[in-house]
């Protein structure tokens, strides 16, 4: 089965879930999962299915992909980080000085539970770019942007001649170093990339003019198989380097073992970790998965004395309104040290915070 029928063929309904994980809900429980589902869709490949362990209640696969009545808390904000103030002209959002982001789909080969984008993916497309010339020219005229970050919902959602539409104009663009896709089709449909041999020769072809980066997100070990290493692997073979996110989530990677584990396996089959989120109060997410700093930091710091040079490269931060914060470590006294990684204000470069935070506390103002 090639990655299109496959995509086609995927989890979307409530009966269609019920029936595949044995869950055996009842006719209230099937209209509460209809209800979540039809606000926040369900999409999941057979292949990602296939990775639950179905004789596992608390099965982090599981969470990941199949909706929880948890999502129906609508506590929290639908754009926590404010994105629609960093939109330069549609679908372009331009936060960093260096960075343009380009929201390139709504589409996602599957609908993650923790998404930070609940607003938009598989919902509406009313922030998506409809004009790419639109964005093309932006980029021209802003010569402080060396690099475009292609993302969405999922850029390797798009075609194969979309892609290569985006790599051709963004590569003539002299000014932009680099480019790079974001994309979790690795870890949920490793096939669309594996098996298209037309994807891969687009790649190789534009990877010899500009540097392409392929940024991924793996949450936990189980999802690092055969397939996704081979999917890793033939990006790889075509000299495109490749990062990875993880979100740190409550019932999934919240622990040093399973941590360590994911950072170990990344770098086994060549993924560089990149950045560990913390996981933004998004509504429908934010009570599902969110963990409190004083856990978090204990957590990263556990899972850091386990790891090499390479496998703890990664920053732990947050994607704050005002730009990426990474969180350093606590000193007692429930104080907990914050540095700017990245800010959208000139005025925060650099700046160091000591910031007294409570048990619970998950999340900073957007004023701090």
């Amino acid at each position: 089965m090639d990655w299109k029928t496959e995509l086609k063929n995927n989890i979307t309904t409530t009966n269609q879930v019920n029936d595949a994980l044995n869950l055996n809900l009842t006719e209230e429980e099937k209209n509460k999962f209809k209800n979540i589902i039809d606000r926040y869709p369900m999409s999941i490949p057979k292949y990602y299915l296939s990775l639950i362990n179905k004789n596992d209640p608390e099965d982090p696969i599981k969470k990941l992909c199949v909706p929880s009545i948890l999502e129906t808390d609508i506590n929290g904000s639908f754009d926590t980080s404010n994105e629609a103030s960093n939109t330069v002209v549609n679908g372009l959002q331009h936060k960093y000085k260096q960075t343009g982001m380009y929201l390139s789909t709504n589409r996602c080969a599957m609908y993650c539970r923790h998404c930070f984008r609940k607003r938009l993916v598989g919902v509406n497309d009313a922030e998506i770019n409809k004009q790419f010339d639109d964005v093309v020219n932006y980029i021209k005229e802003h010569r402080e942007i060396n690099n475009v970050l292609i993302s969405g919902g999922d850029s390797f959602m798009n075609s194969n001649e979309k892609i290569a539409k985006i790599l051709s104009e963004f590569t003539k663009i002299n000014h932009l170093s680099f480019i790079r896709f974001g994309t979790r089709v690795p870890v949920v449909l490793p096939q669309r990339i594996y098996e298209d041999d037309e994807l891969l020769n687009i790649l190789d072809y534009y990877n010899k003019i500009k540097q392409i980066y392929i940024v991924t997100h793996f949450n936990h070990p189980n999802e690092i198989t055969h397939e996704s290493t081979e999917a890793v692997k033939s990006l790889r073979n075509i000299g495109i380097v490749v990062r990875n996110q993880t979100v740190l989530l409550k019932g999934v990677n919240d622990n040093p073992s399973t941590m360590t584990n994911l950072m170990k396996g990344l770098t086994k089959i060549g993924i560089t970790p990149y950045y560990v989120f913390q996981c933004r109060p998004v509504s429908g997410v934010k009570n599902q998965f969110q963990v409190p700093f004083k856990k978090a930091i204990k957590i990263i710091d556990d899972t850091k004395a386990q790891l090499d040079g390479i496998s703890k490269c990664f920053k732990y931060a947050m994607s704050h309104p005002t730009g990426k914060i990474e969180i350093i470590g606590s000193i007692g006294n429930d104080e907990l040290i914050f540095k700017y990684h990245q800010t959208k204000y000139n005025k925060d470069q650099g700046r160091l915070m000591k910031i007294k935070v409570t048990d619970s506390q998950a999340w900073l103002p957007d004023t701090i």
